[in-house]
């Protein structure tokens, strides 16, 4: 293995910084306001005091960052008048909310934090909020939101790194967080801490200055943001401040005022009792244009525990010190305090401080406001507190604490406008909860109070949005989580306010992968070989941490669980069709709630030469003979027309038309007269798309034909448009979409969109019920790769791109061409013509479009292309209005005039959206076969499935799209949904082999991720998991918490504590003072068989103050039976404290002697004590090798006893994993990084056979092996990962004692385990390189903190080299996002350590995935200047994507 990849299967999701702006839309920007319901109906004694729901502004975007992912998000609101004031669901007149994806970006570098800089301005302001991101050392990066392309645009990058800013690191290499980010409540400024000391100073551009500003940026057309306009430096050791810890901007001030929390001089442990105030905090008025900060007020004696500010809303102001056991409120005028538990202590201990009325250690937590005397706190514990503070004027009186309901652990809240807020977390799935504040006495000065400042104000903007009630959320929130539905009534108190919770939607998280174990899964098939075969597995995955601990079940691919499946050779095709008998003609708008849950009435299959129709009722039953359907050749489609009244049935000659099973109409497909003049027989149809009641055909010879359906009579008639006569040469591929919905999407895009809302609703009203239909349009791609969309029945243009096929970044109507902000798109057509040559070499034709809007009300449409290379084009549309502002009028005014010509859709643009696609297979010649089979409803989800040799469900969830493949079976050749008595919203597919399979979704998986994920919540923290496969069980390690008196701890930890009480005088109050120490047991779970909850089958306490490290299946060859035994083998420490030799436990049990009775399923066969914790075991050639302290024992086993047979003391510390192949162990040290030995059996001995010299924190270790090379792989506490080889011939390797670096890489997430998978062989490609040995390969899968799955898999060096080359140019020919360097990102991080760089022997597909992305012209450049060709480039990335596509 010289040379290898990095590939990301699945990206973070443990979220680490989250916060809340107005970035696609400003403060002013709300939706019509529809005044909520009032409960005037009912005068019961409720309405006195159910909160009248607030006016509802806009709510601002919700931003959130996991490891190096940035997604924004926006928020739908469900507004239902309530049915009745008892409905648990609604709250405030709110039934729900959720959350939607706006844009998703990668980045090449881990988000250090994220502030959001908003220009104040209150509800009217037009101005834009920008995001400020931070990455390690000192980069600052300034995002905005750009409508005309849909996503976020850098505005300014800062860096205050490189050799010229050196010298503020002030000779420090190591610093204990990185920049943190921190804005001016009125936008004013921003401030920057980078390298714990340096304060940089953000100045924002103010708008012109006054009334002006505000209206050029109306003048202009669009939305403009707040930016950065220039940057200036305080250093804070010049103030005299040491070691910050914290700092914040204050509210109410005239000019931005910086309070700083700093430690003047540090304590320690063994000082805290005499030396424990020792923070304090400065306030200095920043005066950006003087470039001055005087301190304007401080306050000293803090104690030294304090860790966070708050800043408090207007109109309190003031600033909260948050510590470990006391909360402490200054302003400049007060200043009082609140002790939170018996360890807080006042300065001079003389005065009393007051005190909450219940325990609570506060370090680690998180918060946001409420209300504007109101703050949220979420603790270590996951425990959600309320923060009052009770105040007269702007004094603060006192501080009252009270408890709320438990939720996750978080790592970060922030409040979404003034009825919502977002609880992050990296331990637990993230949830958006909708508050409510209700209050008990004094309802009406509360009231008041929040009508003055600004805070409420601005924040007041909440709940605008629809969405369906979703069940699925109410499943997903199981748990300890729901502990926050219901109201948390506090002490009777006047100034108490009382607040009900409810969580709307939760994002999935799958992180902290601590251990994960590879098992079948229950649903596997024995016979499957190759690809197929890898979807009999499953991840196992400890994740999560305390009461949000869980097993996640992860799996690459779908596999469907089947009802039945018949033998069906050579089919092509299969539909299903709806038929009711009694269907009156204006049941449409009644009857669309029944319409979800219509049963499906026939299935056509189309076989080679012709046709099956079966009935789908109890059973399926062939009524081929029975029926008028066109039996005697293939069927190229069938569907539903006039609101499914009737069943259109096309063949290759023609049409027919069927009530149920009784024909009503044939139409045969002559010539249109245009072409009548030469033999218009050979005309056949070649594909359909079908839109009730339209239903288009193209022909063989490349003409189009359209078949009008009349709902009056039910019959159809053929025609032939007449716009496609003319030059633009011959049809390609053409669709017909649907625009459906209550509110007909792309409408908003035309010129005259004005027209079409409101008064033009009453006109077109008059049609009846067609206008329910929504608008039908026709997207048409040529010869020439241009794209256009038709109206349909009128067939004039709307929209029209040239150069489809080239995969550009954003698609713009041709006619826009001239506005100059787009020239940077439009200057590539001058390119398409010298390219032309190289096309036509590369042959590539657009085969199959699709353009579909699914039901959410705010879903857009997306466009599909197939290319015959085997690209899937993906665009979403969205609405953009250009601020030219004269033709626009002009356009629509004559539109109105003449409602015959349509006008074009003018502000229609569509944007690329990157499909994570394993499929690429270029298309045969022959006819095309339609690959994207559309679906609405299976088991709830909606989506596409994408047929062919790599076929791959497609689901949209909030708006994205999530790639799923399904390997189970291969190539699949036809799909369709089916919904029937037996099988509810289920799927019918046939695979390439004639099997038909009918099939059900499986219904315990999550698939809103970018694997489908199963999670079993353990309530514990789970450690370690292990699979022994003949029993399919899964042992694991779990911990929780468990309370326990203190003399009873100190008991543990010391022996002779029984003596000492007296004399360490512990009073009766702290001796029984509960201390929470972890206890350890092993669980063996089973997997459920539909996928439900997983069983519990036994358990294994571990002794008290003893915890399990390590749990192994081994399997020993036993001496005296001669015969290999297969046992569960656990290690264990005593933790004892410091005092005490460390001990620990081996523990050999075997699993499941006797099957019938659970309680003896494990049974203990051997324990004993050893010195030095035992932190990792392995099963060695049938012995047992164990890792007890600062030794490593091989051990044989008797049947009844372990005895050692060889010993090395090899790791000085502590070993932190341990790795065999054969007869070579790889050994992995918490501190001295990595020890390669060997076992010899004939002299019994181990030898060490070389390690690596230098230091390094070692996480998990692994053998990657690429035909008959070794090479050991090593992840570090620094987020890298090295590869070292041994190879004693070379001279550098001192006489083969040092292991040599083959390759280093840095990962950018904490790798804590890898797994050796064998890679699949991609057979079907020939020549993959002289003498490679692709036999005997095999790929490292990793899992990480953030939550992230990838893989590094070994590559041959011709590969290698191409994508390295191509790598280099990459770099330069992207535009990253935020400006970050990906070559910068994948240095080693040393940490300030000597380091003598590495082999750059790692390609980074991360970066290699951008190259499918770029435009067809830039990416035949760029391969031209590699000196290679695309195709083969892509073929490598796909090969590689095979090769790795475990699961």
């Amino acid at each position: 293995m010289s040379f290898a990849a990095y590939k990301m299967m699945q990206w973070p999701t443990g979220i680490q910084n989250c916060a809340s702006g107005f970035l696609t839309h400003s403060r002013s920007d709300s939706t019509p306001r529809i005044p909520p319901i009032q409960h005037n109906d009912d005068d019961d004694i409720d309405s006195d005091w159910v909160p009248q729901p607030r006016d509802l502004a806009p709510l601002p975007n919700l931003v959130i960052t996991a490891a190096n992912i940035l997604e924004v998000y926006t928020v739908r609101i469900q507004q239902d008048p309530p049915k009745s004031s008892a409905d648990p669901r609604v709250l405030d007149g709110l039934a729900g909310a959720s959350l939607e994806l706006v844009c998703h970006y990668r980045l090449h570098g881990n988000v250090e934090s994220v502030a959001v800089l908003s220009v104040g301005g209150g509800d009217a302001s037009r101005r834009r909020d920008s995001i400020i991101l931070t990455f390690k050392d000192a980069k600052i990066s300034v995002l905005e939101y750009d409508d005309s392309i849909h996503g976020l645009r850098t505005s300014s990058l800062h860096c205050f790194e490189g050799p010229e800013w050196l010298h503020l690191k002030r000779g420090r290499e190591h610093f204990a967080r990185g920049p943190v980010a921190k804005v001016d409540p009125q936008g004013r400024c921003g401030g920057v801490l980078v390298y714990d000391l340096q304060m940089i100073i953000l100045k924002t551009t103010q708008a012109g200055s006054g009334l002006v500003g505000e209206d050029d940026v109306l003048g202009s057309g669009g939305a403009v943001a707040a930016r950065i306009e220039s940057s200036y430096m305080i250093n804070l050791r010049d103030l005299d401040m040491r070691h910050v810890k914290d700092f914040t901007f204050l509210h109410g001030y005239i000019e931005p005022v910086m309070v700083i929390l700093h430690e003047r001089e540090l304590t320690w442990a063994g000082r805290v009792s005499w030396k424990h105030h020792t923070c304090m905090i400065s306030a200095l008025s920043i005066s950006t244009t003087l470039k001055q900060h005087p301190l304007i007020w401080s306050a000293v004696n803090l104690p030294h525990d304090a860790y966070k500010l708050l800043a408090v809303p207007s109109p309190i102001g003031g600033v909260l010190v948050i510590g470990a056991n006391t909360i402490h409120y200054h302003s400049q005028s007060a200043s009082c305090a609140l002790a939170l538990n018996s360890y807080a202590v006042s300065v001079d201990n003389s005065q009393e401080m007051p005190r909450s009325s219940f325990n609570v250690e506060l370090d680690a937590a998180n918060a946001t406001w409420l209300l504007n005397d109101v703050a949220l706190l979420s603790t270590k514990t996951g425990e959600l507190l309320l923060l009052t503070l009770i105040y007269d004027g702007r004094v603060v009186q006192r501080l009252d604490l009270s408890k709320s309901k438990a939720s996750v652990l978080s790592s970060g809240v922030t409040t979404i406008g003034n009825s919502l807020f977002f609880l992050a977390s990296r331990l637990g799935d993230s949830m958006l909860v909708q508050f409510s504040s209700g209050s008990g006495v004094s309802m009406l000065s509360s009231n008041l109070k929040e009508e003055v400042g600004d805070f409420d104000v601005d924040a007041s903007s909440a709940k605008r949005m629809r969405r369906s009630p979703s069940d699925t959320l109410q499943d997903m929130v199981s748990g300890e989580e729901l502990s926050l539905y219901g109201s948390a009534t506090n002490r009777t108190e006047s100034a108490q306010k009382s607040f009900s919770f409810a969580v709307r939607d939760s994002l999935i998280n799958v992180g902290p992968l601590k251990d994960f174990s590879y098992g079948l899964r229950i649903n596997a098939d024995a016979n499957a070989t190759g690809i197929a075969k890898q979807s009999n597995y499953e991840l196992v995955c400890c994740s999560g941490h305390g009461k949000n601990g869980s097993l996640c079940v992860l799996r690459q691919s779908i596999r469907p669980e089947v009802i039945t499946e018949v033998e069906l050779p050579g089919c092509k095709g299969i539909w299903t069709v709806y038929h009711k008998s009694t269907r009156s003609l204006n049941a449409d708008s009644s009857k669309l709630a029944d319409d979800e849950d219509e049963y499906h009435a026939y299935l056509i299959i189309s076989l080679e030469s012709r046709t099956m129709v079966l009935e789908t009722a109890d059973l399926l039953s062939e009524v081929t003979e029975s029926v008028d359907y066109y039996v005697q050749g293939k069927t190229l489609a069938a569907g539903n027309l006039f609101g499914r009244r009737r069943v259109i049935q096309v063949y290759e000659r023609g049409a027919r038309i069927l009530d149920g099973s009784f024909m009503t109409q044939d139409v045969s497909f002559g010539a249109s007269n245009s072409e009548a003049n030469y033999g218009s027989e050979s005309a056949l149809a070649l594909s359909v798309s079908i839109a009730d009641p339209y239903v288009l055909l193209k022909m063989s010879d490349g003409s189009v034909r359209l078949l009008v359906g009349d709902p009056s009579t039910c019959t159809i008639s053929v025609t032939s448009p007449a716009s496609f006569e003319s030059s633009k040469g011959s049809v390609s591929t053409c669709t017909l979409y649907h625009d459906k919905g209550p509110e007909p999407w792309l409408r908003k895009t035309s010129t005259d969109a004005w027209l079409s809302t409101g008064v033009g609703e009453a006109i077109d009203g008059t049609d009846g019920a067609a206008q329910d239909h929504g608008d039908i349009y026709c997207v048409v791609c040529y010869e020439n790769d241009s794209l256009e969309i038709f109206d349909v029945p009128n067939f004039s243009c709307v929209f029209s791109v040239e150069n489809f096929l080239s995969g550009k970044s954003h698609l713009v109507d041709a006619l826009t061409k001239e506005v100059p902000k787009d020239s940077q798109k439009g200057d590539k057509v001058s390119d398409g013509v010298v390219s032309q040559g190289r096309k036509d070499a590369l042959n590539m034709k657009v085969v199959e479009l699709a353009m579909q809007r699914w039901s959410g009300k705010h879903g857009r449409p997306f466009l599909f292309g197939i290319l015959s290379d085997g690209t899937t084009l993906c665009y979403h549309a969205y609405l953009y209005e250009s601020p030219d502002g004269t033709s626009k009028v002009e356009d629509s005014v004559s539109a109105g005039l003449s409602n015959s010509s349509v006008s074009r859709l003018r502000n229609l643009r569509f944007v690329r959206v990157p499909l994570d696609v394993h499929a690429r297979e270029e298309t045969s010649n022959g006819p095309p076969c339609q690959q994207i089979n559309i679906f609405k409803n299976i088991g709830s989800y909606e989506g596409f499935f994408l047929s062919g040799s790599r076929p791959a469900w497609v689901m949209l969830l909030r708006e994205r799209l999530r790639v799923h493949p399904q390997l189970c079976d291969g190539s699949i050749v036809a799909f369709t949904v089916l919904h029937n008595v037996n099988c509810n919203h289920g799927l019918i597919y046939v695979t390439s082999q004639g099997v038909l399979k009918i099939c059900q979704l499986p219904s315990g998986s999550n698939y809103d991720c970018y694997w489908p994920v199963q999670k079993v919540p353990l309530k514990a923290t789970p450690h370690q998991v292990t699979y022994f496969a003949e029993k399919n069980l899964y042992p694991l390690i779990v911990s929780y918490p468990v309370p326990k008196p203190l003399n009873q701890v100190i008991a543990l930890v010391d022996q002779d504590a029984n003596q000492l009480t007296e004399s360490q005088n512990l009073n009766n109050d702290e001796q029984s003072h509960l201390y929470t120490i972890e206890e350890f047991e092993v669980r063996i779970m089973e997997p459920e068989k539909s996928g439900g909850p997983w069983q519990l089958k036994a358990t294994i306490p571990m002794q008290s103050s003893e915890n399990a490290l390590t749990v192994r299946m081994v399997t020993l060859m036993n001496t005296s039976s001669k015969e290999n035994e297969t046992l569960l083998a656990i290690g264990t420490a005593y933790v004892q404290g410091e005092d005490v030799a460390a001990r620990g436990r081996i523990l050999l049990f075997s699993l499941g002697k006797n099957t019938d009775n659970p309680q003896n399923l494990v049974s203990e066969v051997y324990s004993k004590e050893l010195k030095g914790a035992i932190s990792a075991l392995a099963a060695l050639q049938g012995h047992l090798l164990v890792a007890s302290g600062p030794k490593i024992i091989l051990h044989k086993w008797t049947g009844t006893e372990l005895n050692g047979v060889a010993f090395f003391d090899v790791p000085p510390l502590h070993v932190v994993s341990l790795n065999i192949v054969k007869n070579f162990i790889l050994i992995g040290d918490v501190h001295k990084s990595i020890y390669f030995l060997s076992w010899k059996e004939q002299g019994a001995q181990l030898s060490l056979l070389a390690k690596d010299f230098g230091s390094l924190d070692c996480f998990a270790t692994e053998f990657l092996i690429d035909g008959s090379t070794l090479s050991l792989m090593v992840s570090d506490e620094q987020k890298n990962i090295q590869i070292f080889y041994y190879a004693p011939k070379m001279s550098e390797s001192w006489k083969g004692q040092k292991l040599l670096s083959r390759a280093e890489f840095h990962v950018g997430a904490h790798i804590t385990k890898f797994l050796r998978l064998q890679m699949l062989s991609t057979s079907d490609k020939t020549g993959s390189g002289p003498g490679s040995d692709k036999t005997n390969r095999f790929a490292l899968l990793f899992g990480t903190l953030d939550g992230s799955i990838g893989c590094i898999a070994p590559l041959d060096e011709i590969t290698f080299r191409r994508l390295q080359s191509l790598q280099k140019k990459l770099v330069d020919a992207v535009p990253h996002v935020a400006g970050l360097n990906p070559r910068a990102f994948r240095l080693f991080h040393s940490n300030g350590k000597a380091h003598r760089p590495g082999p750059d022997s790692i390609v980074d597909c991360e970066l290699l995935c951008h190259y499918e992305m770029l435009q067809l012209e830039e990416q035949l450049e760029i391969a031209h200047q590699v000196g290679t060709t695309r195709s083969q480039i892509l073929s490598n990335l796909s090969d590689l994507s095979l090769g790795t596509s475990f699961l």
